[in-house]
């Protein structure tokens, strides 16, 4: 499922291309694509049509997109979500779900495209945030560690308070949003921490060393245009991400630690996978 960097480099193609474009007309393709608003495919495009976008934003795995002070177009790319700037005469996607045409695009649309159907749009009132208006799905979601108002001594008071593992905390998009399950375990391995390590025992320190791998796992990310490990992941262009060249853990059971030479090993977690060098990330009895 893209996480951070990938929805980050969707963002800023959307913010590039479509802000302040009208929208002329909207198709819906698949009622599944639009879900999660309640009121239906029809109302949804009824609203839509003859809006001005605003420049899109991202809060954590999240964009939307405003469309005036109280109403904004919220999205979700899922596992398969794509948004792809098309020319109005390209043949249609196999799998187009949304088709938005604008009255000032010189023939481009903007497509959401999403084979497996877990992603989606909808449109949704916004509240008032500390710095912004955020549609109201998303006013639960923390803020991202590369966002200039994450509050860092925060982070580490409530991590301390968890009941739980560090990779689980970093999971909690409550706590911390926009990490993965791909960046996580990067940024664990660059922390040398062991996925199961419990919450309660990070000292601040730890804590300070873990966001700043965080940070510059996700910022070689971003520069490399993301993680695609198949089509389903590409920008708004429809070209795919390289970082998976540059992991050091994910995706890497069995070839040798990159620090250490010791094979990487994978687990099951939590119906995922969960990647460590056994030597350099040891068992939580004994971590320091």
């Amino acid at each position: 499922m893209p996480e951070l960097p990938e929805v980050e480099v969707v963002r800023r193609g959307l913010a590039r291309w479509a802000s302040g474009r009208t929208v002329d007309e909207v198709t819906v393709l698949h009622p599944r694509a639009v879900r999660r608003h309640p009121a239906g495919a029809d109302d949804f495009a009824k609203r839509l049509r003859g809006a001005v976008l605003g420049p899109a934003h991202r809060r954590g795995k999240y964009l939307w997109v405003p469309l005036d002070e109280d109403t904004a177009m919220v999205a979700h790319l899922g596992m398969s979500g794509q948004f792809l700037i098309r020319p109005a005469q390209a043949p249609p996607e196999t799998h187009l779900r949304v088709r938005l045409t604008f009255a000032d695009s010189e023939g481009t649309d903007l497509r959401f495209v999403d084979q497996r159907t877990f992603g989606g749009v909808s449109l949704h009132e916004t509240v008032a945030g500390d710095r912004e208006n955020l549609p109201q799905p998303l006013a639960h979601i923390a803020r991202d560690p590369i966002d200039p108002a994450f509050d860092d001594d925060a982070f580490h008071a409530a991590l301390r308070r968890k009941r739980t593992t560090v990779k689980r905390a970093l999971l909690d998009q409550s706590l911390i949003s926009g990490v993965g399950n791909i960046y996580a375990d990067e940024a664990l391995w660059r922390t040398r921490l062991h996925y199961e390590r419990p919450a309660a025992t990070m000292t601040r320190p730890r804590t300070a060393e873990l966001l700043t791998h965080i940070r510059e796992v996700m910022g070689d990310a971003l520069a490399a245009g993301g993680t695609s490990f198949d089509s389903l992941y590409v920008n708004v262009n429809g070209e795919s991400g390289y970082f998976d060249r540059s992991l050091d853990a994910y995706g890497r059971e069995d070839l040798p630690c990159r620090r250490c030479g010791t094979p990487i090993r994978r687990r099951a977690w939590m119906n995922r996978s969960s990647y460590f060098c056994p030597r350099c990330q040891p068992e939580p009895r004994a971590a320091s």
